[in-house]
């Protein structure tokens, strides 16, 4: 599968890297902040971060899906937002990450750092069939700590 990438900012391939995979087998892609100077996240605070990219998916059976990055997770308390991005197949505008700070403290964006990941996966457009009952299972209707622990 063949990503096409398009730098909106004169940036990126230069002091902003494009996206890249970390490892052979990481599933998903580093974005980077591509912004002028440093930009702090308040606690309980949020922020457009731009990436200075735009991308074209190939075609509607791929969507790209914007997910935190588990180190500003679990260190800082910086993620997205919105928890995950959808970058719908059809969108051509340049992708921003809305983080938010759930922290203890402010943190601060450098230009070009790491701030999200990129993965491609594939997507399945489902076909809708109202039913008056649905299948039964073990679990039926039970929801939020049914299964246990």
């Amino acid at each position: 599968m063949e990503l096409k990438i398009k730098a909106v900012s004169p940036k990126i391939g230069g002091e902003i890297p494009l996206p890249y995979y970390a490892t052979p087998g990481s599933a998903a892609m580093d974005l980077h902040a591509c912004v002028d100077e440093a930009i702090t996240i308040p606690v309980g605070g949020r922020r457009m971060i731009p990436t200075g990219l735009a991308i074209a998916l190939p075609s509607p059976d791929y969507v790209a899906l914007v997910l935190a990055r588990s180190g500003l997770g679990v260190k800082h308390g910086v993620t997205p937002a919105n928890c995950v991005g959808v970058i719908d197949s059809d969108y051509r505008g340049e992708i921003f990450v809305c983080l938010q700070n759930s922290g203890e403290s402010d943190f601060t964006i450098q230009p070009g750092d790491r701030i999200a990941q990129l993965m491609i996966t594939p997507v399945v457009q489902a076909s809708i069939q109202m039913v008056d009952e649905l299948d039964g299972t073990q679990r039926g209707s039970g929801g939020f700590g049914s299964t246990g622990k």
